[in-house]
C-alpha cells in the first residue's frame, strides 16, 4: 500500500479506491462520485469505512445530503493550477460541517501541503514522483499565518490583541 501524510504523519493509505462498478472488498473504499451515486446503498451497506473523491467540476453540494455517510472526502487536484480544491476543502468544513478525513489527490506536493491544510485538508496522497518525506516538511513552511482561516478562527492582529 502506498503513504500518504495524514495527520502530520506518514502512514500507509488503507483505503482501496474503486475504479468501477463492481463488488467492494473487504476493506475501507473510496469511490468516485459515479460510484456513489450508480451504487449509493451498496457503497452505504458497505461495513468498512468509506469515502467518496470529488473531481474539480464536482462539486461540494453534490454529496451535501450524504456528507455523514463519509469517513473521508478526497478532492482531486489534476494540475497544480487548478484551485477549486481549495474552496471545496472550505465549504465541506465551514458551510456543510464535514468532520472527517479531508484529502488532497493528484498534483499534491511539499509547495502547497501548508496551504491545503490552511483550507482544512488533513490528509495528503503527494505525487507519486515526489518524496513524502520531503513533502511533509512543507506544512511547516510558515510558523505564523496573517489571515483567518480553516485552521485558524482569527487573524494574527487579533491574536494579538487577545494575547496583550
Amino acid at each position: 500500500m502506498p503513504n500518504i501524510i495524514k495527520d502530520r504523519a506518514i502512514v500507509a493509505d488503507d483505503y482501496h479506491l474503486i475504479a468501477e462498478v463492481g463488488s467492494f472488498p473487504s476493506a475501507d473504499i473510496l469511490v468516485s462520485l459515479e460510484i456513489w451515486q450508480q451504487q449509493r446503498e451498496q457503497v452505504l451497506a458497505h461495513p468498512y469505512k468509506k469515502g467518496v473523491v470529488l473531481k474539480p467540476d464536482q462539486h461540494p453540494e453534490l454529496i451535501a445530503d450524504d456528507i455523514g455517510s463519509f469517513d473521508i472526502i478526497a478532492i482531486a487536484f489534476p494540475a497544480f493550477a487548478d484551485g477549486r480544491g481549495y474552496s471545496y476543502a472550505v465549504l465541506l468544513r465551514n458551510r456543510l460541517g464535514f468532520t472527517g478525513e479531508l484529502r488532497a489527490v493528484g498534483d499534491v506536493f511539499k509547495d502547497n501541503l501548508f496551504y491545503l491544510q490552511r483550507c482544512g485538508f488533513n490528509s495528503f496522497a503527494v505525487r507519486a514522483d515526489k518524496d513524502i518525506d520531503v513533502a511533509l516538511q512543507g506544512l511547516n513552511d510558515f510558523s505564523v499565518s496573517y489571515q483567518s482561516s480553516i485552521d485558524e478562527s482569527l487573524p494574527l492582529y487579533r491574536r494579538r490583541l487577545v494575547s496583550a
